[in-house]
């Protein structure tokens, strides 16, 4: 973020009033948001910013994630002792969760300091992450995603179950795969990499890191496909942005059209207080020491409320591309004023949106939501260059086949995403050629040197067509 960071009393004092200009915005006025993400309810004066279920899905993605990650531990420890299923039923657990059963489990949280919820039930309930995967939430998808999802062409990664024709069925396929993995490993049999090395449950033998896969490809398929497909879309009536805004919805303090926009914001991930972190500290690279992590305890309890003052995801993200841009961008702050002039309007309207409204609020949406996706952009291309490096350091002591992997997977799983906004700057036809240049595996050790030569010229073929897509300057390019 580049603008001016205020001193936190006087940013508290402009966040907690939550006021804006009038309630009609045809006459050309000026809508002004707070400097936090702070709202008034027009009845009953309380907050009005409501995300909980967003929260909790974020939470699940990170449990998850967590989860994969530390299989091969338990396998090796005796811990888990996995047979065929047992692993998929794990990631169930996370991907179709229950909260009558595992409502009162206990999150694990891998944050930097404690949080103030101890269970899943402490932050929502009937919440999962599978209702919400494109193509499962289908009422306001712009594409069928069971015949017109892209992406992924070789279904040999669905040799144990799953597809490749559908965002649940690629991800069922990544589950399958670490599955099988896991049971291999634990009968002491576990793949490993070209130079001998043995591999995680979650690394493939041709290169492909699923735990970064399935983390990245859910935060574009279910956060990103939600926000710009669903809660900030204007294509189905009484949804989105045409949800309704003249009274507020039963036994809450916020019209339909007020939560769907904070939906929107809930997946986006920012806390209520993004707008006071400076990009460094976004990107845990230093900053005020209370911030610099990325998170900041506002009322000063000790605990980080997940809630309210936790950065998640795309939030995060977007600062570290900003922080390490070469030649200045700024997602973090165009992002923050699309959704924060966005709940503005909205918040000022008392009664349903005019069409000169309506227009204004649909801009505010482009401002956030390309913000959101150019991020994501920028990180493909930041990933495209880490993959390059990896591949250069073949044949040298530096090598690390398990790294080359996890920067190829984490740019595979960003560049799925851009399919999911039915705005997006990047076309179909693009965004097929942009997959048929990454293709549906790294390019390693274990190849040819033709190979890796042919394979290192479409990596930047595919780094050049971002670059025009999304209008990156050179400099970031090769320095992101």
């Amino acid at each position: 973020m580049k603008r001016l960071i205020l001193p936190i009393s006087a940013a508290l004092l402009l966040g907690a009033c939550g006021d804006s200009n009038d309630d009609s915005n045809s006459n050309g006025a000026t809508i002004e948001a707070p400097d936090t993400y702070s709202y008034v309810s027009r009845f009953d004066g309380e907050s009005s910013v409501s995300y909980s279920g967003q929260v909790m899905r974020q939470v699940l993605l990170q449990e998850l994630k967590s989860h994969i990650g530390g299989m091969s531990e338990q396998i090796d420890t005796g811990a888990m002792t996995p047979s065929e299923g047992d692993v998929l039923a794990s990631l169930d657990f996370y991907f179709r969760f229950d909260s009558e059963t595992a409502g009162a489990e206990s999150i694990s949280f891998n944050g930097d300091t404690s949080v103030s919820q101890d269970s899943f039930e402490d932050i929502s309930s009937d919440k999962d992450l599978v209702g919400k995967l494109a193509g499962n939430d289908a009422a306001t998808d712009h594409k069928d995603w069971t015949t017109e999802f892209k992406g992924w062409a070789d279904d040999s990664i669905a040799q144990h179950g799953g597809s490749t024709t559908s965002p649940e069925g690629l991800t069922i396929a990544f589950f399958q795969t670490i599955d099988a993995n896991a049971v291999a490993r634990a009968n002491g049999a576990g793949d490993v990499g070209p130079n001998g090395e043995s591999l995680p449950v979650y690394v493939t033998k041709d290169g492909l890191d699923l735990q970064q896969l399935t983390e990245k490809f859910l935060l574009g398929a279910i956060n990103f496909s939600q926000a710009a497909d669903d809660y900030m879309d204007d294509d189905v009536d009484g949804k989105g942005l045409l949800a309704d805004h003249s009274a507020a919805e039963e036994d809450k303090n916020y019209t339909a059209l007020e939560h769907a926009w904070d939906e929107g914001w809930g997946y986006f991930g920012a806390s209520q207080h993004y707008n006071l972190f400076t990009d460094e500290e976004l990107a845990g690279k230093g900053g005020r020491p209370e911030f610099s992590r990325g998170h900041w305890d506002a009322n000063e309890d000790g605990v980080l409320d997940l809630k309210s003052e936790y950065n998640f995801g795309a939030s995060i993200n977007a600062g570290k591309r900003d922080h390490g841009a070469v030649d200045a961008t700024d997602f973090t702050g165009d992002a923050y004023e699309g959704f924060s002039k966005g709940r503005a309007l909205i918040a000022a309207a008392d009664g349903p949106l005019n069409d000169a409204q309506l227009q204004e609020l649909k801009g505010y949406r482009d401002l956030a939501i390309n913000a959101w996706e150019q991020a994501y952009a920028a990180t493909a291309v930041h990933y495209v260059n880490d993959t390059v490096e990896a591949m250069d350091a073949i044949g040298t002591e530096d090598y690390d086949f398990v790294e080359h992997a996890k920067v190829w997977s984490e740019l595979k799983g960003f560049a799925l995403s851009f399919q999911f906004n039915p705005r997006s700057p990047l076309s179909d036809a693009q965004f097929e050629e942009l997959h048929t240049l990454i293709g549906d595996r790294p390019v390693h050790a274990g190849d040819s040197e033709e190979d890796l030569a042919a394979y290192r010229d479409d990596l930047l073929a595919a780094r050049a067509l971002l670059g025009e897509a999304y209008g990156f300057s050179e400099g970031n390019l090769e320095g992101w």
